[in-house]
């Protein structure tokens, strides 16, 4: 086994990820269901898919095992990307952007 194969997840350890996305996505499918939450369910959906979004990144994308340099760039594009659909979002939803 090479070095570089030394630091990347084993097909046990990609098994155990994708079981737990599967646990986690089974949990959003259920909270979507509770409706007694309210306008609490957003903020629960949103914590569970940025878990299974970081997950996603650090494993199968293997940003876990890079330089760090990588991992900054991917954060700063998707915060990047956060805070234009969240400026956008309240542009349009405050009448702003209205014509």
């Amino acid at each position: 086994m090479s070095q570089e194969e030394a630091h990347h997840p084993t097909a046990k350890q990609y098994f155990r990820i994708a079981m737990v996305l599967s646990v986690i996505t089974a949990i959003e499918v259920g909270i979507f269901y509770l409706e007694f939450l309210g306008y609490w369910m957003i903020p629960i959906l949103v914590v569970l898919s940025t878990g299974k979004f970081a997950l996603v990144a650090m494993y199968y994308m293997h940003l876990r095992y890079e330089h760090r340099l990588f991992s900054y760039l991917f954060v700063t594009g998707v915060v990047l990307a956060t805070v234009v659909i969240s400026a956008l979002v309240a542009l349009f939803s405050f009448g702003i952007g209205r014509w």
